[in-house]
């Protein structure tokens, strides 16, 4: 079987179509499907020729100038949403990609709803956007620590039993709504095992040069670890559709998560059935005359 249908075939298995059954258990962060372990230069070299692949549709999606595309990435912290967006996105053109992370809400931001930071920044016809985190923060890290919904300004009234089944249907009306306007949307969960975590914040303090990455906040959030985990099963469950749907990509080996990331994105533009825009006759003569204006320059 060809590689790149091979690689699409395994990403699918990781995409979520029926949210109401979804059970976080039954994805094992270190799964790597049916592909064995490869040495770090096979694993560079299989993501290169998808990166390939990917970039010449990012070329006829940025030329067509119609469709735009979303991707958002959500994990807990080490399941290398950074690495991730550095690896796969590293053979693109950057006139056509915008990355944007989203951290604790700034002053100015609390004072609008919590979809508008995100909003304002979505990405425009042509082009690809990605979210390091999202708004689906707003599902997740408030609701582990429902004390931060006191800092949002939102009506007290408001802040009901039924806040979170809210949040989600606004979602995915939002989300929805992208889709009818022609940007398309793919989400990535980046499964990562609490054992794993571990190894890479270890690493990471074994490691002048990752410091910088290292936040004592990352240690103290570990101890919410299976609050978390219900959170992103409940938000998966809820706001996987066909529009808009959830992968869970086991993330416990980087090179996996990478491939099966760069397949599904490359999966999804192929979808568009992307081709360079044509020239009309009138056009095509400029051309022509052009042409002959180059050539008969002395």
């Amino acid at each position: 079987m060809n590689p790149l249908k091979h690689l699409l075939k395994i990403a699918d298995q990781y995409r979520i179509d029926d949210g109401k059954h979804f059970r976080l258990k039954n994805i094992d962060p270190a799964d790597t499907a049916d592909l064995k372990i490869p040495s770090k230069h096979n694993a560079k070299l299989l993501l290169r020729n998808s990166v390939e692949q990917l970039a010449d549709l990012q070329d006829k999606l940025y030329a067509d100038n119609c469709w735009g595309m979303l991707i958002i990435l959500q994990a807990m912290d080490a399941a290398g949403k950074d690495g991730t967006i550095k690896h796969v996105m590293s053979g693109l053109n950057p006139q056509g990609v915008d990355v944007h992370s989203f951290k604790a809400p700034s002053p100015e931001e609390l004072d609008h709803d919590y979809l508008w930071r995100c909003m304002r920044v979505l990405p425009e016809r042509g082009r690809i956007g990605i979210f390091n985190r999202s708004y689906y923060e707003e599902t997740l890290v408030v609701r582990v620590h429902r004390e931060l919904l006191d800092h949002e300004r939102v009506p007290r009234q408001l802040l009901t039993k039924h806040v979170w089944k809210d949040r989600f249907e606004d979602i995915v009306s939002f989300e929805r709504y992208l889709a009818r306007n022609g940007i398309l949307v793919r989400k990535f969960f980046l499964h990562i095992s609490k054992e794993e975590q571990k190894k890479r914040f270890l690493k990471r303090l074994d490691t002048p040069d990752k410091h910088w990455k290292f936040s004592a906040a990352d240690i103290r959030e570990r101890q919410f670890w299976d609050k978390y985990q219900d959170a992103y099963e409940d938000m998966i469950r809820h706001t996987s559709t066909d529009e808009a749907p959830w992968y869970v990509v086991p993330a416990d080996h980087k090179w996996f998560s990478r491939l099966v990331v760069a397949a599904a994105v490359t999966d999804a533009l192929r979808g568009l059935n992307l081709k360079y825009p044509t020239l009309a006759a009138a056009d095509k003569s400029q051309l022509d005359e052009a042409r002959r204006e180059l050539l008969s320059e002395k």
